[in-house]
C-alpha cells in the first residue's frame, strides 16, 4: 500500500501497519524507516517515554524532525508514554509529528476532551490510549472525543515482550462503541501469527517493531503483509 499521510481519509476499518522505529537500527534510522516504507508499511510509530510513567526513556522531537525531513511523505503516529503529555504537545507537532496520543491514566477524566482539542488545535490529530491494567470502562467514556483509541497489548517501557491475550476482549468493547471516522490501534507483542486475531477483534492500525524491522530484504515487506490480515 505504501506510505498514508493522512490515516484518516483511507477506507475506514482497512487494517494498516504500523511498523514501532524503537526497534530499528538508531545507527541508520532515516534509511530503515525509508526501507520500512518502501517495502510496503503504511506508517510508522513512534514511542516516545519519559523514564516516569514507564521505566525507559527514549526519543524527542528532534528525533521525529529528522524523521520527517528524511521522510517527508510519511505519516508520524507519535505515542506520548510520558507524565505530562501537555508539556509535549507543541514540540512534537512543529517537529512534523501528524497525530499524537496520550494516555488515559495521565489525564484527569473531566479535562480528556479539553486536551484532545488542544492536540487538534496544533493541527494533528489526537488519540487516547489504556494499559493493560486499566479496566475498559476508564476509557469507554472518553472515546468519542478523540480521533483514535490505542490499545496497549503489553505493559509499556520496553520492546519485546509477550502478547497480553485479555487485550482482545478490551479491544471488542472498545470497537463496539466507536464511529466509523475512529480508529482503533494495537501495540505490543504484534506478529504475523496472531495479526489476523488482532483485526478480528475490531483494530485496524496494527503496530510492531521487532516482527518488522527485525527483517531484512524481502521479509520485512512480508511482515507488513502479514499484519494487514
Amino acid at each position: 500500500m505504501g506510505t498514508i499521510r493522512n490515516l484518516f481519509t483511507s477506507p475506514p476499518h482497512l487494517p494498516l501497519a504500523a511498523p514501532s522505529i524503537l526497534s530499528a537500527d538508531f545507527g541508520r534510522m532515516a534509511e530503515d524507516c525509508a526501507d520500512v516504507l518502501a517495502k510496503g508499511a503504511d506508517l510508522l510509530h513512534v514511542d516516545v517515554m519519559d523514564g516516569h510513567f514507564v521505566p525507559n526513556l527514549t526519543l524527542g522531537p528532534d528525533m521525529v524532525r529528522d524523521i520527517r525531513r528524511a521522510c517527508p511523505r510519511a505519516f508520524l503516529d507519535v505515542h506520548l508514554m510520558v507524565t505530562n503529555p501537555e508539556m509535549f504537545f507543541e514540540a512534537f507537532a512543529k517537529a512534523g509529528a501528524d497525530h499524537l496520543t496520550f494516555h488515559v491514566e495521565v489525564i484527569e477524566p473531566g479535562r480528556i476532551e479539553e486536551v484532545s482539542e488542544k492536540v487538534r488545535r496544533l493541527g494533528v490529530t489526537s488519540g487516547l490510549c489504556i494499559n493493560p491494567p486499566t479496566p475498559v470502562e476508564r476509557i469507554l467514556p472518553h472515546v468519542s472525543k478523540v480521533d483514535l483509541v490505542l490499545v496497549m497489548s503489553v505493559n509499556p517501557g520496553f520492546g519485546g515482550q509477550a502478547f497480553i491475550e485479555a487485550s482482545l476482549e478490551k479491544t471488542r468493547a472498545i470497537r463496539a462503541v466507536l464511529r466509523e471516522d475512529q480508529r482503533l490501534e494495537m501495540d505490543g507483542g504484534i506478529k504475523p501469527e496472531n495479526a489476523e486475531r488482532v483485526i478480528e477483534a475490531g483494530c485496524d492500525v496494527l503496530v510492531s517493531g521487532s516482527a518488522v524491522f527485525g527483517k531484512k530484504g524481502e521479509e520485512r515487506a512480508a511482515a507488513v503483509r502479514a499484519l494487514r490480515g
